[in-house]
């Protein structure tokens, strides 16, 4: 099994992808222990050296931070800490997003300024290596000292409380300690906040729903291509020199990836009767370009994001200085994360309105894409679901960043409500998955009636692959179904051809 090694570089989102997709065991690199052992070392020397009080070692914490908070009783406060702060409620965290969760927190904590023990890190990644899934739900970090709630849910049963999922059922923690051999891990000053503080709930979340939307955006590219020829659209809108003179690079981007999509296509190539197709066909370049860029732009601030410290306070030992900051403020995501739901919503909206296009009647297509409208209802219902669809993620865009309520008796008068616009934008996602799924059924069905004229082989063959699950709608069924695996066909497609393609 391949082994990954914490704390020996940057992450990358596309790292994290291939873990995700592969066994492998995390381990903390030899540099990292090093760095952690020693930012430990001076925590432990500072603060029985002096009688200043510093935040969250030896004080309360939030509003409390001014109360002082005896020696002896340091280990029970950051205990005292992770118990009370476990406050998350609504749905289950899925597991993909808890791993992701232990290995971001373990990358921060491997920088060497959170004062952590080697110890509580590596009980981390043993969570992590034996498929131990911490019960977390999805409702209650503000986002701004941190992710508090859901990582107070991920780290009790560190500390033996709470509950976890192992091997495929919900377990109470100190019960699976026990199955190892494990005690509860003995918390030390300063490291209940250090597991408490920082951004790895929205961080996981977000790199969860790029996973997916970088997938989506080709997908969107293929479909829409699919439902251009299925409509007898124009191919003048993806010239190239559109794009030169207006130079985005997404739009050109797209444009270029539907002329290779639609070379040899005998469809795109005939006498059109028309001098326009509608914005959503002809505009697709500028629309489905501007969520690439917007989808580039916020993969680069959670790549930032899962490379820092974002903790506090911060430990500087090699200038012997604890300072208290405010670089658990989640506002760079929160803000990133609504953008990126805003501009999904516009991608969902624009295959909403192709799927409307193919069933008007237009163009030589039977009404509702059905031989016998009237008697078959046909693909009338599936545009209504779609639309159902694109409004509630025009209700999931309004952007939870706008947002901010005092919290912490006043102390913590600024949150970013960035865990909030995580959740909802893996929301979007999820409906973005279903709406380019109904267009995918409705561009299939149309062609049919452009036989025997062809499209691009490539088109062709995605065509055939998506008939193996969804046959021809030669009069109604059960249409829900249909729906159904569409969807799944969407997620589990090859989409490696695409690449072949663009090395021509």
């Amino acid at each position: 099994m391949d082994v990954f090694y914490i704390g020996s570089g940057e992450l990358t989102i596309a790292q994290l992808q291939t873990l995700s997709c592969r066994p492998h065991q995390l381990r903390l690199s030899a540099a990292a222990q090093e760095r952690v052992v020693a930012c430990r070392k001076y925590l432990d020397s500072k603060s029985q050296a002096t009688d200043t009080p510093i935040y969250g070692v030896t004080t309360g914490f939030g509003s409390l931070h001014n109360k002082t908070i005896r020696r002896e009783a340091l280990g029970k406060l950051q205990e005292n800490l992770v118990m009370s702060h476990a406050c998350s409620v609504g749905d289950a965290v899925s597991p993909e997003i808890i791993r992701l969760m232990l290995l971001l927190k373990a990358q921060t904590l491997s920088a060497g300024y959170s004062g952590a023990q080697v110890s509580t890190v590596e009980r981390i990644l043993d969570f992590y290596n034996h498929g131990i899934i911490p019960v977390v739900y999805d409702c209650g970090s503000l986002g701004a000292s941190g992710d508090l709630a859901p990582l107070a849910n991920l780290f009790l049963p560190l500390i033996g409380q709470g509950e976890v999922i192992y091997e495929g059922r919900k377990q109470g923690a100190v019960a699976v300690l026990s199955q190892f051999g494990w005690g509860p891990q003995q918390l030390q000053s300063k490291e209940g906040l250090a597991l408490l503080n920082g951004t790895q709930f929205m961080s996981a979340c977000g790199i969860s729903a790029l996973f997916r939307v970088f997938r989506l955006l080709r997908l969107a590219d293929v479909i829409g291509a699919l439902s251009l020829e299925a409509f007898d659209g124009r191919i003048e809108p993806f010239d190239s020199r559109l794009h030169d003179i207006r130079p985005h690079r997404g739009q050109a981007e797209t444009a270029r990836a539907f002329r290779r999509l639609l070379k040899g296509s005998e469809l795109i190539g005939r006498q059109k009767k028309h001098v326009q197709d509608p914005y959503s066909f002809r505009c697709i370049p500028q629309v489905h370009g501007a969520v690439k860029d917007c989808a580039d732009y916020v993969s680069n601030v959670v790549q930032v994001e899962i490379n820092s410290v974002t903790d506090n306070p911060t430990i500087f030992a090699d200038s012997d200085e604890v300072i208290s900051g405010g670089n658990f403020h989640g506002q760079p995501l929160a803000l990133a994360y609504d953008f990126m739901a805003i501009a999904l919503t516009q991608l969902g909206n624009i295959s909403e309105r192709r799927t409307a296009q193919l069933i008007l009647g237009l163009r030589d297509l039977p009404e509702y894409l059905i031989a016998q409208s009237g008697l078959n209802s046909g693909f009338m219902i599936p545009q209504y679901v779609a639309a159902a669809l694109v409004n509630l993620n025009k209700t999931y865009s309004h952007p939870s960043s706008v947002d901010s309520i005092v919290s912490s008796n006043g102390q913590e008068d600024h949150v970013s409500m960035g865990g909030n616009a995580a959740t909802k934008l893996l929301k979007v996602v999820d409906n973005v998955e279903r709406i380019l799924a109904i267009e995918l059924m409705n561009a299939a069905q149309a062609i049919e009636f452009r036989r025997p004229v062809k499209t691009s082989p490539v088109l062709e063959k995605l065509l055939g692959d998506f008939r193996k699950e969804v046959s021809f709608l030669s009069e109604d069924r059960v249409m829900y179904v249909d729906i159904q695996k569409a969807t799944e066909f969407i997620k589990r497609v090859d989409i490696g051809f695409l690449d072949k393609i663009n090395e021509k």
